[in-house]
């Protein structure tokens, strides 16, 4: 099983030295919101403050491209993935696209 604790930002991790850099891995999401989704979302434009519905649409499309460049990672042999980065872009208007990538590695316990 891939532990999420082996995705890490940084290009280390501690503890751990890299054995092989297996390349790039990512996972990419389009999402856009329903009709529904948007009208709610304006309701909250309105009265200002947080936008509950789009914060829910933007965590949901990041753990979805999170958790396929995980999958990618694992294909490829990976057991972890260093500098993890997110990406987005607004492909038209309503219909963002979210980028996860990193360098899937292989790690393996520093011997003390």
């Amino acid at each position: 099983m891939y532990q999420r604790e082996m995705v890490t930002t940084t290009f280390t991790i501690e503890g751990y030295r890299i054995k092989r850099h297996l390349g790039v891995v990512r996972g990419i999401t389009v999402r856009s919101n329903s009709v529904i989704g948007s009208i709610g979302a304006s309701i909250q434009q309105f009265f200002g403050g947080h936008i509950s519905i789009y914060t829910e649409m933007c965590e949901n499309a990041r753990k979805d491209a999170f958790d396929l460049m995980v999958k990618h990672a694992q294909e490829i042999g990976a057991n972890a993935i260093v500098g993890m980065r997110y990406d987005a872009n607004e492909l038209s208007p309503g219909v963002t696209e979210v980028l996860a990538y990193g360098t899937a590695v292989i790690i393996e316990p520093v011997s003390r």
